[in-house]
């Protein structure tokens, strides 16, 4: 009989499984055939497949919207706030770890609470006015540097606890500074992690819409997601090429994604136990 019942939740395991996969991948699959369906194939036969394949649309729809101005704003965006998050998400989070700071339980709750916290963003678009941060790309690149941390810090504290003591009593006795030890030491072990927040900082910023629209006025000024939606408005209900922008937009993260996805998995479990 327990034969059976494994037999049975197993079924329904990959039932599940199937049917998520559908409906998670189903989305996708439609949003690719319609890129690749001609304008006049897509208003009359829309769910069958590309007949023939009209690859000219990424090229158009890159060329109408702009968007070489937009994808270069994005990886600004997306590079200078995560490396800057990184830098200073270890540095804040390995000595609240190790509790060399007095109050570290204090301040890990602290700051691990603004994870819980909804973004308020009447008083950050009013903070930013005053602040001469509106309509600007440092203003923008801040905000996203400050939501990145605190995933950052959380993610740095439980992975840096796996981490053996030992290693900074060693590194006492050799003469090792404390920046060089983070630097030459730590990083290397907590690549892992690393590169989940790396991954997890990268999406948030380069999908974010709501930024750009609040805090961003000036069209120059868009990143790649603003843009696709300024897509929507000059095509005039072209969505074949709407559909193959938005595979332009996802592309790199997918690509990231796929190269780093071991490195992804291992920083987010130890993370998550050990913490």
């Amino acid at each position: 009989m327990g034969s059976d019942l494994s037999k049975n939740w197993l079924r329904l395991s990959i039932t599940t499984g199937l049917v998520v996969m559908i409906f998670y991948f189903g989305p996708l699959f439609y949003v690719v055939n319609i890129s690749l369906q001609s304008q006049q194939q897509f208003l009359t036969q829309s769910m069958s497949l590309p007949s023939p394949i009209s690859w000219s649309n990424f090229t158009q729809a890159w060329q109408e919207a702009s968007m070489s101005s937009y994808f270069m704003n994005s990886i600004v965006y997306t590079v200078v706030p995560t490396v800057v998050a990184l830098v200073f998400s270890v540095t804040l989070a390995f000595p609240i770890s190790r509790r060399y700071i007095k109050g570290s339980r204090q301040l890990h709750a602290l700051l691990t609470s603004g994870m819980f916290f909804p973004v308020a963003l009447i008083p950050l678009f009013i903070e930013s006015r005053m602040l001469n941060l509106y309509n600007n790309r440092l203003g923008y690149m801040i905000l996203h540097i400050e939501d990145a941390m605190v995933f950052g810090f959380f993610l740095f504290v439980g992975y840096f606890r796996t981490i053996p003591k030992e290693l900074d009593e060693s590194a006492v006795l050799d003469g090792c500074g404390y920046l060089r030890f983070l630097l030459v030491i730590v990083a290397p072990l907590a690549k892992p992690a690393l590169v989940t927040m790396a991954i997890y900082a990268g999406i948030q910023i380069w999908n974010d819409l709501i930024g750009p629209v609040v805090f961003l006025a000036s069209p120059s000024l868009y990143p790649l997601s603003r843009g696709l939606f300024a897509l929507y408005g000059t095509t005039a209900g072209q969505w074949t090429l709407l559909a193959a922008g938005v595979l332009i937009a996802a592309a790199p993260l997918i690509i990231a994604f796929l190269f780093f996805q071991r490195y992804f998995i291992e920083g987010a479990m130890a993370g998550a136990v050990k913490s």
